[in-house]
């Protein structure tokens, strides 16, 4: 007879108890990584149902002959071997607790996050972690503890990804880009990732972060061509004039300014055309963008606006009077249309309805991802990744350039985003300090979401 796989022939009630006990109180031999743990089931409270086995292999025993029994033994033939299954019990959740307490908390290696690496816009890549798999592992101690031949296991481990560092290590390392970069300026920055809804906002000046709120007035140059595009598409359906597709690819590809007046008058309104820009970007909620007249020399200012940008008396970017923005404004305009083409939903669904079509979106992010300028927010990614950007500058008479901006759609493996980056110099911005500077910002953000792992 055998009970719990323990063989207990030719022993009482007591002797067969105390082999039980002798052979399930042994310890269960964990290995986890490179260190071997000796468990004590009695740590978990496992603990032989004697009295029902003992019963059962009574039960088993007087249902058998004695005298069968007899010849079978005299007569030297096999005998009939009688076997009774394991009755245990043990508590999970204590098994659980100690696993937590004594050998996740001991043994699991945690993931270390990328460290930006100082001078560069890069980290030093981040390693992966490990980590008892608790549910899988009780499975096996369980069948540990109720055999008698097999009382060793291999826990179970899982791979851990690193953390990203912190978005306020993102902003700091920005920031010290700016400093390592020497330039003494203003930029402007807002960054939102589409999947995980973080943002980066700040505005930041020789060494000091503008302390209120970010939102600084910039001249938008040909980036409202991003709000004129919106607004023409708001008001033109598939079946439109050939020449109107044509006239906005210009606009937005080769940055035409003639295209975008022609645009403007021939889909929106002949005269006040820039007004109605401006209505639709309020009536999304951007306050501080506007368009007061057209690009052509000699046009009207058809409205003088105030937002609360550019009242504001702590700063001041000699912004244009006839278009202006702020970095957040153009963002979340970038993000409407975005989420437009991704889900048909956004805030064009609830305030333009189906006046602007998903497929519209689209449209809208295709001529923007045809813009191949080499620079700025395109310098700082790899070839292959598609950035859906407008750009633009502004010159003055004698040629000297005091702003510059480009804003964009960035889709990246690690995560789609949207990056605004205006830079304002009271004197004069150097084109090949303020591209590269806009460049490495880029870089940085997109090596946040993309970084190597070891």
């Amino acid at each position: 007879m055998t009970i719990a796989e323990v063989p207990v022939g030719g022993l009482d009630r007591q002797g067969a108890a105390e082999r039980l006990l002798q052979a399930y109180s042994l310890p269960v031999e964990m290995s986890y990584d490179d260190q071997i743990i000796l468990f004590e089931p009695s740590i978990c409270g496992f603990e032989l149902d004697l009295e029902s086995m003992l019963a059962a292999a009574d039960l088993e025993r007087t249902k058998q002959s004695f005298w069968a029994g007899f010849w079978d033994y005299l007569w030297g033939r096999q005998f009939k071997t009688l076997s009774i299954p394991l009755r245990a019990t043990f508590s999970e959740s204590r098994l659980r607790t100690y696993l937590e307490d004594e050998i996740a908390a001991r043994y699991d290696k945690p993931p270390l996050a990328a460290v930006p690496q100082t001078g560069t816009v890069n980290f030093t890549p981040g390693t992966y972690g490990t980590e008892l798999d608790l549910d899988t592992a009780i499975l096996l101690i369980d069948g540990a503890m109720k055999s008698v031949t097999n009382r060793s296991v291999n826990l179970p481990r899982k791979q851990t990804n690193p953390p990203r560092p912190s978005l306020q290590n993102l902003e700091t390392f920005l920031k010290q880009t700016i400093d390592l970069n020497e330039f003494d300026g203003l930029v402007g920055l807002y960054m939102k990732n589409m999947s995980t809804q973080e943002e980066v906002h700040f505005a930041y000046q020789n060494g000091i972060g503008i302390p209120t709120n970010p939102d600084v007035a910039f001249t938008t140059a040909s980036i409202v061509k991003i709000p004129i595009m919106t607004s023409v598409f708001r008001r033109i359906d598939e079946n439109e004039d050939p020449e109107t597709f044509n006239l906005l690819q210009k606009m937005i590809v080769e940055s035409g300014n003639d295209p975008a007046d022609w645009v403007m008058e021939s889909v929106i309104d002949p005269d006040l055309a820039p007004l109605e820009v401006t209505a639709d970007m309020q009536a999304l909620g951007l306050e501080n963008t506007f368009m007061a007249g057209e690009f052509g020399l000699g046009s009207p200012l058809l409205r003088v606006y105030k937002t609360p940008a550019n009242q504001r008396t702590d700063i001041n970017t000699d912004p244009d009077l006839y278009n202006q923005s702020t970095p957040s404004d153009i963002g979340m305009l970038l993000e409407d249309i975005y989420l437009c083409a991704d889900n048909d939903q956004g805030t064009f669904k609830a305030v333009f309805g189906e006046e602007i079509t998903q497929d519209e979106c689209q449209v809208m992010i295709d001529y923007l991802a045809q813009n191949k300028m080499p620079s700025l927010l395109k310098a700082g990614v790899p070839d292959v990744t598609e950035v859906a950007h407008k750009h633009g500058w502004v010159t003055s008479n004698n040629g000297v350039m005091q702003s510059l901006g480009d804003a964009g759609i960035i889709f990246s493996p690690g995560g789609d985003y949207v990056l605004v980056i205006f830079l304002y110099h009271p004197t004069q911005l150097i084109w090949s300090n303020a591209s590269y500077l806009v460049g490495q910002l880029s870089g940085t953000i997109y090596n946040f979401y993309n970084q190597t792992l070891q």
